[in-house]
């Protein structure tokens, strides 16, 4: 039977509106939110971000964006779209309620759980295995439904120049991308690290071109770091007020500054029972065995009496009061909260850490930045931290406004990582 010929253009047209409503969505397009991007910037209005392929590929306002036809529109208006948070001092894998036992499981729960916060990277500055290593390695997929890591190995210690050298040759061989020392007394109850043996892990760390993360305390040690080509001073300056010549060193050297007020915080919170075990944020993913225990009287009352709590109970008042010095002299702030340890509940403590920053004196859009686009200190790393064209798709999707209060940064409605959508 002969096709009559009159028919053929319809048939065309049906094939082609055919091809068009099941072609594959590869994009997807998030409109109508107001854009927090992590550079410090004045958020956008009415924006539009466009990613594919885990990679931000448009990001503007609605009037100035033309939304592609292979992409998935997803409607945001009354949203507040901003990066995910950084975590530029956290701990991962170390912890089971409140032991210390590390696992390649504990790294991957921890990650999922951090990621269940909003925190989409963590650099975890101590106390890592080849573990951590490898499932840092499996991070480059557009698939990944946790949080992305980056590992500084086993912090690095020696009795000699040679031996800490040679540590830092074993970290460089397990392919870590940090080295972590601490110079610090413990408050006079260990032996703080000699400058010739910190000097010469600095000097071996730079061979494998790796960078040094360094422990304070003390205002002079940190001074004396930075000397020595430091560039991230992990924790607060916590013994008295940073001066001018600590202030121009962390300038000269282009130097991060990561409080890590909630540390303090851990040592002196549990005294009695904190407010945060009633909020709903937090019980969400609480462990509630965990809770119960550091509910204990007897524990709250060693933590009371003990002269630790004490010490650190006034160095957080010092932190806050450099945090708000430092941040008005233009140092670079990274938000960090040394969380992982047990009692320091990772992905929530990160949102406690940027309340303690407000309540220091930045305002939440500084406070913001700090976890975002100042969080990430490695060109390794370059393409997290802030949303803009080319870079990771890491984001998430919150019911209120976090400039308005900083608290909204718990309003969380999704969180994405390399433009997948996290469970």
């Amino acid at each position: 039977m002969r096709m009559n010929l009159r028919f053929i253009p319809l048939l065309l047209l049906l094939l082609f509106v055919t091809t068009c409503s099941t072609k594959k969505k590869d994009a997807i397009a998030l409109v109508g939110a107001t854009l927090i991007d992590g550079t410090g910037k004045a958020p956008i209005k009415d924006a539009v971000i466009i990613f594919e392929k885990g990679k931000i590929t448009a990001i503007g306002t609605q009037s100035t964006i033309t939304i592609p036809d292979n992409a998935s529109q997803i409607k945001v208006a009354g949203k507040t779209i901003m990066p995910g948070i950084i975590n530029a001092h956290g701990h991962i894998g170390g912890t089971e309620g409140l032991s210390a036992v590390y696992s390649a499981a504990n790294v991957a729960r921890d990650l999922k759980l951090n990621a269940a916060y909003g925190i989409t990277t963590v650099y975890s500055l101590g106390g890592d295995g080849k573990e951590s290593v490898a499932i840092r390695d499996e991070q480059d997929t557009i698939l990944l439904n946790r949080s992305r890591l980056y590992v500084a190995g086993e912090v690095i210690t020696g009795s000699t120049p040679e031996e800490a050298r040679t540590n830092v040759d074993k970290n460089a061989a397990m392919n870590v991308d940090y080295i972590k020392i601490r110079v610090d007394d413990n408050l006079g109850t260990a032996e703080k690290m000699k400058p010739e043996i910190y000097q010469a892990i600095i000097e071996q760390a730079s061979k494998h071109n790796l960078q040094v993360v360094a422990h304070i305390f003390y205002l002079e040690d940190a001074k004396a770091l930075l000397r020595s080509g430091v560039k991230f001073i992990g924790h607060s300056v916590r013994d008295q007020k940073v001066d001018e010549e600590f202030i121009r060193l962390m300038k000269e050297n282009d130097a991060v500054y990561c409080p890590t007020l909630m540390r303090e915080v851990s040592t002196f919170v549990y005294e009695d029972t904190p407010e945060f075990f009633q909020d709903p944020f937090f019980l969400k993913h609480a462990d509630t065995a965990v809770i119960q225990q550091l509910k204990d009287p007897v524990r709250k009352q060693l933590v009371r009496t003990s002269l630790a709590t004490n010490i650190y109970k006034g160095a957080f008042f010092v932190a806050k009061y450099n945090l708000k010095l430092l941040s008005d002299a233009g140092v670079r702030i990274a938000m960090g909260t040394d969380a992982g340890p047990p009692g320091r509940f990772q992905g929530y403590f990160e949102h406690l850490e940027l309340e303690q920053m407000v309540d220091a004196g930045l305002t939440p859009l500084q406070a913001i930045t700090a976890a975002t686009g100042h969080a990430v200190y490695n060109k390794q790393q370059s393409q997290l931290g802030t949303l803009e064209v080319g870079k990771a798709a890491d984001l998430q999707i919150l019911g209120a406004d976090p400039l308005q209060h900083i608290q909204n940064t718990r309003t969380i409605e999704s969180v994405w990582i390399g433009g997948h959508k996290i469970p």
